[in-house]
């Protein structure tokens, strides 16, 4: 690793840069893109094909201060129970279009809190979802699972509509901490919650935490990773909190003050990742951690991982449709995404057409520059070879493209005739590097800092 007086000087501690879960990123989304791209997309499917399904529940029974998601407080089931009928409604819509033979390769329930969905409810929901597009064997369901907001029931229904993997938000334990950002959630109730969802036969379990939080220290961290590890999860993700107060209004109720400096977040995430590393933790892409025989460190090895809006994955559908307000999907010709609005996305539903608000339709360079970019979040390095062979571009051009990048970063990456390589030391600077390949411009404040 290098020194942060080496790190500091690359400007890494002072950058703002995308997570670039998607390129182009989300703030580049237009209003060209509606409703007629999305009909057009979904029908130029192929029969019999494999695709992705995300399901967005915006409601949470308290709103997370850190948090800057699409969502929505509500104490009561009435708002649920209506939202629940505009997704039946649109997932039927869906399914009018889809041609024949379209199966599941992955389905996501995320939120705010899908498991507000009472055990009725989960079973109408998942029972629409499959009259349209059948689970595969190799299927995985996924749902995002708060642990203050579960029972035996709500678990009994998730794993008799096949959910077999489940991601538990965790954040920190400490207290004080807890207190600072909103989310008060005790170990006991996350090991109970852990424990309920292994014991109907759900084997994979997903787990976010997060450093750069208010009030957090390396003695915090290192006390909240371990609780973590106690819990034995599949996999990690490693998240540096992002403090964008101007655009999630609710995080003024954090206090910055209390916030550690970009150095002190560089230590917090070193402190973190080497607790998981000493736990036989494989490290994946910049910011999650897996056991050896987790999807995401069989993908990574074999030259497959992918990223998406869910942060890493290893999925190989080429469709995610997304269903949901503010849900995005992605298709070969481009980015989808429903209004963000909730009463926006219902009263469309209930016109008879998607709510699609804006999106992105490829160009070859997009697509070129995303490949660019993916290979070095996910594997930190970018295979000439590969990229001459499947995009528009010549030997001389794509060497200029990279050595453009490595001109911005003397001496730290690996330029050859194979391609361009992020050594391990310069690794806190990735997603500075990618954007050396963003043809778009960018404003800092509509992002979060590079470490």
């Amino acid at each position: 690793m290098k020194t942060q007086t080496q790190l500091g000087k690359l400007g890494l501690f002072d950058a703002k840069v995308p997570r670039y879960t998607s390129y182009p990123t989300a703030p580049h989304f237009n209003r060209s893109v509606g409703p007629d791209h999305f009909s057009s997309w979904v029908r130029a499917i192929p029969e019999n094909a494999r695709i992705s399904l995300y399901v967005h529940v915006p409601f949470c029974r308290r709103l997370c201060w850190f948090c800057a998601c699409r969502t929505q407080g509500t104490q009561t089931d009435a708002p649920v129970t209506a939202y629940l009928e505009t997704l039946k409604a649109e997932i039927a819509m869906l399914g009018a279009l889809l041609p024949r033979g379209v199966r599941l390769s992955r389905l996501h329930w995320g939120g705010g809190t899908p498991t507000l969905l009472q055990p009725g409810m989960i079973d109408e929901l998942a029972g629409a979802i499959r009259n349209i597009a059948p689970f595969t064997d190799a299927t995985e369901f996924s749902v995002e699972i708060d642990p203050n907001e579960i029972d035996g029931p709500r678990l009994d229904a998730l794993a008799a509509a096949g959910m077999n993997r489940a991601s538990i938000g965790v954040q920190d334990f400490d207290d004080e901490i807890q207190k600072s950002i909103g989310r008060l959630q005790s170990y006991d109730i996350t090991r109970q919650a852990a424990d309920e969802i292994r014991a109907r036969g759900v084997v994979s379990l997903n787990a976010d935490i997060l450093y750069g939080l208010p009030h957090q220290t390396g003695a915090r961290i290192t006390e909240s990773v371990q609780k973590l590890l106690s819990l034995s999860p599949d996999r990690v993700a490693l998240y540096g909190y992002a403090h964008v107060p101007w655009m999630a209004k609710r995080q003024q109720l954090i206090p910055s003050d209390a916030l550690p400096t970009p150095q002190e977040r560089l230590d917090l995430f070193e402190t973190a990742r080497r607790l998981f590393l000493w736990d036989g933790y494989q490290e994946i892409g910049i910011d999650h951690f897996a056991t050896p025989s987790d999807g995401l460190s069989v993908a990574q090895k074999a030259g497959r991982l992918r990223r998406n809006f869910q942060g890493y994955t290893d999925d190989t559908a080429e469709v995610l449709i997304g269903v949901g307000a503010s849900s995005i999907s992605r298709f070969p010709q481009g980015y989808a995404q429903n209004a963000p609005a909730t009463g926006a996305h219902t009263g469309a539903i209930r016109e008879g057409r998607f709510s699609t608000a804006r999106g992105h339709v490829f160009s070859p360079e997009d697509r070129l520059r995303a490949r660019l970019i993916e290979a070095l979040m996910c594997d930190f390095r970018i295979d000439a070879a590969e990229i001459i062979r499947d995009h528009a571009i010549t030997a001389d051009a794509l060497k200029q493209m990279l050595s453009e990048a490595d001109q911005a970063y003397p001496g730290h990456l690996r330029l050859d005739e194979s391609g361009l390589a992020i050594p391990p030391e310069a690794r806190p600077l990735t997603r500075m590097i990618a954007r050396q390949f963003d043809a778009y411009e960018m404003d800092e404040n509509g992002h979060s800092s590079a470490i």
